[in-house]
């Protein structure tokens, strides 16, 4: 094991001076400008650099003189000590934080980015020292209680220096897996596309001879449609489906036609609704067990995910009945990230819809069900979805805009032969999405591991350590640290 010579071990108030930030009276004009930066938690979210210089704010000296804001000089190492802990950053010029950092102005005796390498590693110390109910938070105390052993200036240049090699490597690769990513999610838009264009199954359709025309069984089935109605309601004489031209332009193989949701419905009135407003399931009435309520959180890309989170008893889902989700049932997102869909699995027992659904109950002789989700994840009818619901705030699905939509349909035989050519291209993708995924944990892992043994002194091997011990300026730390408490006392 490698001997830490010249390191010096302490805690970070020894090694420099802990501020704690402030925020002027935000109903003071006078006291926001362009002054001087002011930085707060905000302004680190999703933030990658090394150095800040500015915030979304800034505040006059007249705001930093009526607060409990500091300024401090460049190179003042920023930590976030609430909502949430552990955002790192350097001030790359004079600035002040609001109150939700904590903030170290190092002393001679320690560099900038070797802090700022170390306050990265020390984030789940940190999590494990805050306290507090409501939301937790790292009192000025406890950060300038935290430990710090820090070796002489030469070894913290070097230091830094072989991390931000490994990282700029790591860095690299992620970029390629994160472009992979992107790459991956064009591929399985263009073979979504291509499906329902009926590319791929144009050989198939060719050796087929007596392929059924999907225009003749909707016909078929919308006379015993009107037949049955005509015995329930003398009044409901509507035809199902529109002529392909009347409802879309786009041409579709020979013996395809375009469909609205009316036509491929279970029940034209019945098969499909949205969950129930709020007022008809209180969050008082949500319990830990029984009847399950289905919202976004169980839909994944076009599969449904457990386990649930609400539920409800038995006599709720009963008053609740007319929102009530069977096997092979289909969910789709209303709001958020619209029109994700997956359907309900066999083995599920059933539930109820969130007023976030809208559930769809497929005719099973017209269209199945694996065939509509793909329908929903890409090509024409994703790209349909995303114009029609875009909102002057927020994107939002109904029931009216889902009746509008135009849909793409062959006969069954050809829709489980789309499925499966989807399914076998696809299943290389998710292989390769899993691949990418798993390998980007790792690198976020060996990122830790490098910066845990950074600051255990173990970084840096044998021959990086003899030439850093003869540079010029090498000193044991703990002599740097007593000179420049005696020339501070000297000053004094």
């Amino acid at each position: 094991m490698k001997e830490k010579v010249g390191w010096i071990k302490g805690i970070l108030s020894d090694f420099g001076e802990v501020v704690s930030g402030g925020t002027p009276k935000t109903k003071v004009t006078e006291y926001w400008g362009e002054d001087i930066s002011w930085i707060t938690p905000a302004d680190l979210s999703g933030y990658s650099e090394k150095y800040i210089h500015k915030g979304k704010r800034s505040i006059t000296h007249l705001g930093l003189k009526n607060s409990s804001a500091k300024l401090m000089p460049k190179g003042s190492v920023l930590f976030s000590s609430r909502a949430p802990i552990g955002y790192v950053a350097i001030a790359g010029r004079e600035l002040c934080t609001n109150q939700g950092f904590k903030s170290l102005v190092p002393s001679k005796t320690v560099k900038s980015d070797f802090l700022y390498y170390y306050f990265k590693s020390i984030k789940p110390l940190a999590e494990k020292r805050a306290s507090g109910t409501t939301f937790k938070e790292l009192s000025g105390k406890a950060f300038a209680d935290l430990p710090l052993c820090l070796p002489p200036l030469p070894e913290q240049r070097a230091i830094v220096s072989k991390i931000e090699q490994i990282f700029s490597k790591l860095d690299n690769g992620i970029s390629n897996f994160k472009l992979a990513q992107e790459q991956l999610k064009v591929y399985r838009q263009a073979v979504l596309k291509k499906a329902f264009e009926g590319e791929l199954t144009k050989k198939w359709r060719e050796q087929q001879t007596d392929l059924s025309d999907a225009g003749d069984l909707l016909e078929e089935i919308r006379k015993e449609r009107e037949n049955a109605a005509k015995v329930s309601d003398k009044r409901t004489k509507k035809k199902i489906i529109q002529s392909p031209e009347s409802v879309y332009e786009d041409n579709l193989p020979e013996k395809w036609c375009w469909v609205r949701e009316d036509s491929i419905l279970f029940e034209s009135k019945k098969g499909m609704t949205t969950g129930p407003f709020g007022t008809a399931l209180k969050k008082h009435e949500h319990q830990k067990s029984g009847i399950p309520v289905y919202g976004i959180e169980n839909i994944g890309e076009g599969v449904f995910r457990k386990p649930n989170k609400i539920f409800i008893t038995e006599e709720k889902a009963k008053e609740l009945q007319a929102f009530e989700v069977k096997p092979y049932d289909i969910i789709i997102s209303r709001s958020g990230t619209v029109g994700e869909i997956c359907s309900i699995p066999e083995n599920i027992a059933g539930g109820i819809i969130s007023t976030n659904l809208i559930r769809v109950r497929l005719d099973l002789r017209i269209i199945s069900t694996k065939y509509f989700v793909y329908l929903f994840q890409g090509g024409n009818v994703r790209e349909q979805v995303k114009e029609l619901c875009k909102g002057s705030t927020r994107a939002f699905l109904n029931q009216t805009i889902l009746s509008s939509i135009n849909f793409p349909l062959c006969s069954l035989p050809e829709q489980q032969a789309i499925v499966q050519e989807i399914e076998t291209r696809l299943s290389v993708c998710d292989k390769l999405e899993q691949d990418i995924a798993e390998n980007l944990e790792k690198t976020e892992a060996l990122r830790q591991s490098i910066l845990k043994k950074a600051f255990e002194g173990k970084l840096l091997n044998e021959r990086e350590l003899t030439e850093v011990r003869g540079a010029e300026d090498w000193e044991p730390a703990e002599v740097l640290l007593e000179r420049i408490k005696a020339e501070r006392a000297s000053k004094k």
